[in-house]
């Protein structure tokens, strides 16, 4: 498994489902995550204007405000596959499937670590966006939560 960043891990999965909900696209093909910075490539037919990169930043940011608790449950392969798109689960991964759930707003197979709750994520920051070649790249940050 990779060494993925919790925060940022999640912040991710909270990513895709707003690129879903505001573009009506399917979740990131591709992505690099990291603590530092990290990004995400949709298969998209354009690039976001000034105004969408604002609004997708704010939506994310209101999401991850809601205090939305972070909890997992397994599926057997059989109902995963019907449910969800593995094709990014490793081949191994075995007869039971990790469900991911974010409160209300996102259900996904994953393997990685999570945050307990949305809150624990800190400020979602927009770095850049740019398209080619029907790519759409959303490289973003986090803002920590200081102790």
């Amino acid at each position: 498994m990779k060494s993925y960043d919790p925060q940022m891990h999640t912040a991710e999965h909270i990513l895709n489902q707003t690129m879903i909900r505001m573009f009506h696209c399917e979740r990131s093909f591709s992505s690099h995550i990291e603590k530092k910075k990290s990004k995400c490539d949709y298969h998209f037919n354009r690039p976001l204007d000034c105004d969408e990169e604002v609004e997708l930043t704010h939506h994310i940011n209101r999401v991850i405000g809601r205090n939305l608790e972070v909890k997992e449950h397994f599926l057997s392969l059989e109902e995963a596959s019907a449910r969800f798109n593995l094709s990014r689960l490793p081949e191994d991964a075995g007869d039971e499937v990790r469900i991911v759930t974010i409160g209300d707003y996102d259900t996904c197979p994953c393997i990685g670590p999570h945050v307990t709750s949305s809150s624990e994520i800190g400020l979602f920051q927009l770095i850049s966006t740019s398209h080619e070649n029907g790519i759409l790249r959303v490289r973003f940050k986090l803002s920590r939560l200081t102790s």
